[in-house]
C-alpha cells in the first residue's frame, strides 16, 4: 500500500542521511520507500523539514492501515485515533503519547508553513479506503480515490514552494495520478494473490478478464490488452502534467522531471515485457540512472519523453 507516498520513489534516488537517522528513532517502516524525494540532494534544504514530517505523517497512517495483523475494525479505530491527533495538534493541543514524535514534528511544519489541514485529511480518507479494500466500478471511481491517495502529496509540495495557481495545481493532480495509476500497474503481479484490486471493472469487463485470472494472476492475451490500455491511460496522464516539471523552480523542478521520468520509464519497461504484468513486478535500476538523468535534462515544456510505440 501506501500509494500516496510509494509512487514518488521511482527515481531510485538514495535516502538522506538525516532521514535515515530520523527514521531509525521511531518506529516507522521506512526502510521500504527509502527513496521518498525528501531524501534526495534535490529537495531544497530548506523544505527538507516540512517534507520529512508530511512523509512520516503519512508512512505512520501506512503502517496503521496495511502492517500487521489487525483487524479492519481495529485498523480503522487506530486510523480514527490518528485524525483525531491530526486536529488536536491543528488547533494548538499536544498530540496523545502514541504518535508524539510524528506529530510535533508535523505540528512545527504545520505552523511554518501553513499546510492546507483538508490535504492531510484527505491522506487519511484514502487510508481508510484501502482498508476497506473496495472495488472500483469506473475509471473515475478510481481517479477519485487518486484524488485523495495521491494528488493532495503534489499539492502539499507545490504548497511549499508558493504556487497555487489553477494551471500548476492541475498539471500536478496529473503527475500524481499518473503516478498512482503507474504504481498500480507495475504492481499487478504483487497485488492479485493480496486481493488488491485496482483495475476499474469497466476496463477487466472490457477485455473479457475475470476477477479470478487478477487474483492468481493468470496472463493472457486478453489481460495483456487490457494492461496495455491501463498503461496508455497512465501516460496520458502524465504527459498532460509534465509540462510543469519545466516551470518549476530551481532543485524542485529537477526533482520533479526524475519523478516524471521515473514513472514513464516503468511504463516503457511493462511495454518492454509485451505487458505481462501479470507475471512480472517491473523496477527502475541504478544501470537506469544516466537514461533518466538525461531524459530530464532534455525535457521541454512541450515534450516529456517518446511517446508509446506503436
Amino acid at each position: 500500500m501506501f500509494q500516496a507516498v510509494n509512487h514518488l520513489h521511482l527515481t531510485g534516488l538514495p535516502v538522506n542521511q538525516g532521514v535515515r537517522d530520523w527514521s531509525e528513532s521511531h518506529p516507522v517502516s521506512v526502510q521500504h520507500y527509502e527513496n521518498f524525494p525528501v531524501a534526495s540532494w534535490l529537495c531544497p534544504p530548506r523544505l527538507r523539514p516540512a517534507v520529512t514530517a508530511i512523509y512520516h505523517f503519512a508512512r505512520t497512517a501506512d503502517d496503521l492501515a496495511d502492517e500487521g495483523s489487525a483487524s479492519t475494525a481495529e485498523r480503522l479505530a487506530d486510523l480514527e485515533a490518528y485524525r483525531a491527533d491530526l486536529d488536536r495538534v491543528a488547533t494548538g493541543q499536544p498530540a496523545g503519547p502514541r504518535w508524539h514524535g510524528q506529530f510535533q514534528q508535523l505540528a512545527q511544519q504545520m505552523r511554518r508553513h501553513a499546510l492546507p489541514l483538508h490535504l492531510l485529511h484527505d491522506l487519511l480518507d484514502a487510508f481508510e479506503q484501502d482498508v476497506q479494500n473496495p472495488l472500483y466500478p469506473t475509471r473515475e471511481r478510481l481517479m477519485d480515490y487518486c484524488r485523495r491517495s495521491a494528488n493532495p502529496i503534489g499539492r502539499l509540495l507545490l504548497h511549499l514552494q508558493g504556487i497555487a495557481d489553477a494551471p500548476s495545481l492541475q498539471r500536478a493532480d496529473a503527475i500524481c495520478s499518473a503516478l498512482q495509476l503507474i504504481n498500480f500497474w507495475q504492481d499487478l503481479s504483487v497485488d492479485g494473490p493480496r486481493r488488491r484490486h485496482y483495475v476499474p471493472e469497466s476496463d477487466r469487463r472490457a477485455h473479457g478478464v475475470t476477477p479470478e485470472e487478477l487474483r492468481h494472476c493468470i496472463d493472457s492475451p486478453r489481460s495483456r490488452a487490457m494492461v496495455a490500455t491501463l498503461c496508455d491511460w497512465a501516460h496520458s496522464l502524465m504527459l498532460q502534467g509534465a509540462p510543469l516539471a519545466t516551470r518549476m523552480p530551481g532543485r524542485a523542478g529537477w526533482e520533479l522531471r526524475l519523478v516524471v521520468q521515473g514513472g514513464l520509464h516503468i511504463l516503457e519497461k511493462i511495454r518492454a515485457m509485451e505487458y505481462a504484468a501479470l507475471l512480472h513486478r517491473p523496477t527502475i535500476k541504478a544501470t537506469d540512472t544516466p537514461r533518466l538523468l538525461w531524459r530530464a535534462l532534455c525535457m521541454s515544456s512541450s515534450a516529456a519523453a517518446p511517446s508509446r510505440a506503436a
